[in-house]
């Protein structure tokens, strides 16, 4: 993208950002300002919502219809705004904290009704914005300022949450893997029904600090050196696989959203007897 075409979607009067120095935050909304460019979509029917987090400052920063929200409620919010525009392309952005934590209910119910909403997923394995604790996905093992020995939980796995919710699309991507990110937004926008775009990212000064990365470049080479596409993956020894980064589009559905049952309804009960 031109930098004019770029600066159009952004709200430069609030820069400089809050995020630390190299960030991956900001691959994650590039690319999705470069999806909806791609796109062609109308700033003006295009609504993105977030809640708390280091990730969810994202709204303030670009200019579309943003809301900014409470902790873990941003999918609540969306789903009203859907209801109330359903002409409109709804986005929310959160980090793995706030939409699998504190937000994990709105997450899995909006899979099972299959809302037509396009979550992504900003997943840097730690909160990163209150001081380092461990996450929902913080890997078996690591270490966090909660965990100092190493975290002793089991963690989510994003993709498997989402496809066992019931969500009609669902794909993953790396921020040092920015053509796929882009490539999996501009589907998951276009596409009728929930869909999930789990990017992982790099959160160099805490999760990176705590367990020898503290370099972004560090974070991203390891996302180099072990993703591996779906399609590969599926050939592979499982055996191979442990610790390896899936990453793809690991569900594509087409299925009636929750919108259109809604109105359904709507319509049997304007001629239904009362």
């Amino acid at each position: 993208m031109k930098r004019d075409e770029l600066i159009k979607y952004l709200r430069i009067d609030r820069w400089p950002t809050v995020w630390c120095p190299g960030c991956g935050n900001g691959i994650i909304m590039k690319s999705f300002i470069q999806a909806t460019h791609e796109l062609n979509l109308e700033k003006d029917r295009v609504a993105v919502i977030s809640g708390i987090g280091c990730s969810s400052r994202a709204t303030g920063y670009l200019d579309f219809n943003t809301m900014h929200t409470l902790h873990g409620r941003a999918i609540a919010f969306a789903t009203g705004v859907k209801l109330a525009k359903p002409d409109f392309k709804v986005i929310v952005m959160g980090g793995d904290g706030d939409l699998t934590a504190i937000g994990g209910n709105h997450f899995i119910h909006a899979c099972r009704r299959n809302i037509d909403l396009t979550v992504i997923v900003f997943n840097n394995m730690i909160y990163g914005m209150t001081g380092g604790q461990h996450s929902p996905t913080t890997p078996h093992e690591k270490i966090t300022s909660t965990m100092p020995y190493g975290n002793i939980e089991n963690s989510f796995d994003i993709v498997n949450l989402a496809l066992s919710a019931g969500a009609t699309y669902v794909a993953r991507s790396t921020v040092y893997h920015y053509p796929l990110t882009v490539k999996y937004m501009k589907e998951a926008i276009t596409h009728k029904g929930m869909s999930v775009v789990e990017v992982l990212t790099n959160c160099h000064t805490y999760y990176g600090r705590y367990n020898g990365m503290k370099n972004a470049w560090d974070i991203h080479n390891y996302m180099k050196e072990n993703a591996i596409l779906k399609s590969k993956a599926e050939k592979m020894d499982k055996n191979l696989l442990k610790d390896k980064i899936i990453i793809g589009v690991f569900k594509k559905e087409e299925k009636h959203d929750f919108y259109e049952n809604y109105k359904k309804v709507v319509a049997i009960s304007k001629n239904s007897e009362v």
